[in-house]
C-alpha cells in the first residue's frame, strides 16, 4: 500500500503549476507527483524520470510535508557576488581613469582593492571573471615587432635610384 496518497485537488494544483513552470529541475519533481497520482509505481516513476525508487518515495513525502509552494520552489541560486554590479563598475572606473593617463594596471592591483571593498579574500582568478563581466580586455600595444629588421638593414635593402 502506498504511504503518500495524492488527492485530486493536489493533482490539479500540481498539473496547473507544471504548465506555468520553466525550471526543468522543478518540473521533474512535479512530474513525480503527477505520475504518482496517475497510478505508477515508484519503480516505474524512477525508471521514467531517472530517479532511484527510494528517491521517488522521498519526493512524495517532501511534497506532503512541505506543501506545493515550498516543494516547487527552486532552492538553488546563482548570485554569490560579494559586491553589486554598480560597486564593481565604480571600482573599475577608478582604474580606467588611471589607465587612460598611461599607467599600466595589473589584475593584482584590482584584486587588492576588490578584497578591501568585499571585506574578504578572494581567489586570484576571480578578478578575471569580473573583468570579463565588464568587458575589460588586455590591450597593450607592443613597442616594436619582435622580428623587425634594424634600421641599417632596412636602408641597405632599399633599391638605389
Amino acid at each position: 500500500m502506498k504511504k503518500h496518497i495524492i488527492s485530486k485537488a493536489e493533482y490539479n494544483a500540481v498539473k496547473e503549476l507544471s504548465k506555468q513552470n520553466t525550471n526543468k529541475r522543478v518540473d521533474k519533481r512535479l512530474q513525480t507527483i503527477i505520475l504518482r497520482y496517475e497510478g505508477l509505481t515508484d519503480a516505474a516513476i524512477g525508471e521514467k524520470l531517472n530517479y532511484n525508487r527510494k528517491r521517488v518515495s522521498q519526493l512524495c513525502a517532501e511534497f506532503k510535508a512541505l506543501g506545493l509552494a515550498e516543494y516547487a520552489r527552486h532552492k538553488y541560486g546563482g548570485n554569490n557576488r560579494n559586491l553589486s554590479i554598480e560597486q564593481e563598475q565604480s571600482l573599475l572606473e577608478r582604474f580606467s581613469k588611471e589607465a587612460e593617463l598611461g599607467r599600466i594596471i595589473t589584475p593584482a592591483e584590482i584584486k587588492l582593492e576588490y578584497d578591501k571593498l568585499a571585506g574578504k579574500e578572494t581567489k586570484d582568478t576571480f578578478i578575471y571573471t569580473i573583468l570579463r563581466r565588464h568587458n575589460w580586455r588586455a590591450v597593450m600595444p607592443r613597442s616594436k615587432h619582435p622580428n623587425k629588421a634594424s634600421d641599417e638593414e632596412i636602408e641597405s635593402s632599399k633599391k638605389l635610384t
